[in-house]
């Protein structure tokens, strides 16, 4: 139970790596804000979490938004009373060249993936900031690290998450706030089989191209949701400002 007495708020909870990390936290003992725009699925997970003895609520939020995000923490405080981990989860994943990448696309993947980090870390700051203490964790990618083909507004989006996590570590460290990303590799999410037909792929051909990494194959949502619950709990207590990286090898390559 390293989250017992602990809240914790997951944007994009509502399936994927959101999902896998907000049950977890809630196994943890952590009372957990599910947020995203599907309600049926979020409403989904915060039942699961509750059917194994947690506490959950789901709060529909578009990250995009300043009023939502700010909105989705004051519920938090509201219900829990507190808000202790901030998991930014929440993402999207077009696969353009910087050509075939339309300005819609651009601003999409910017607007959520990097702003939306933005303005929730923005909403649930003040509050840890007047506690003295907290831990925010982003979602970034192995691709914020190093490019990768077919993914220019992708690439930027996440590399952005990294030196924006640096920056607030820096900046919020003095006042007792962790702050670290998580960079995976290909994990099992909705958003693999979308990029292998948008990449116009078939699901083994691409599925053979992931095994190229020294592990030989894609990461779970287990597996990056352990490495979130890592980094939210006191087993990292020394670590601020770090881009873990959890891609089965990719990277070493």
């Amino acid at each position: 139970m390293r989250l017992e007495h602990r809240v914790a708020l997951v944007t994009g909870g509502t399936s994927g790596i959101g999902e896998a990390t907000a049950v977890l936290f809630g196994k943890e003992g952590a009372r957990v804000t599910i947020t995203g725009r599907n309600e049926k699925r979020g409403h989904a997970v915060a039942e699961k979490i509750m059917n194994g003895g947690g506490r959950a609520i789901f709060i529909r939020s578009d990250v995009r938004e300043a009023e939502e995000c700010r909105h989705a923490v004051n519920e938090t405080l509201r219900v829990f009373d507190r808000l202790d981990i901030l998991f930014n989860n929440a993402g999207v994943f077009y696969p353009h060249t910087t050509l075939d990448c339309t300005e819609e696309e651009w601003d999409l993947q910017m607007d959520v993936n990097l702003k939306g980090t933005f303005l929730m870390s923005k909403a649930a700051l003040p509050h840890m900031v007047e506690k003295g203490r907290g831990v925010i964790i982003n979602n970034s990618s192995g691709w914020g690290i190093a490019g990768g083909d077919a993914a220019a507004a992708y690439c930027a989006s996440k590399g952005g998450v990294v030196l924006l996590t640096k920056a607030m570590a820096i900046d919020h460290g003095p006042q007792g706030i962790r702050v670290n990303c998580i960079c995976p590799g290909d994990v099992d999410t909705p958003m693999l089989p979308e990029d292998a037909r948008l990449r116009g792929l078939k699901w083994e051909d691409y599925l053979a191209g992931c095994a190229s990494r020294p592990l030989g194959r894609i990461g779970t949502t287990d597996e990056i949701a352990k490495a979130a619950l890592f980094l939210a709990s006191d087993d990292s207590s020394f670590m601020t400002g770090a881009a873990l990286v959890v891609d089965g090898g990719g990277l070493a390559d």
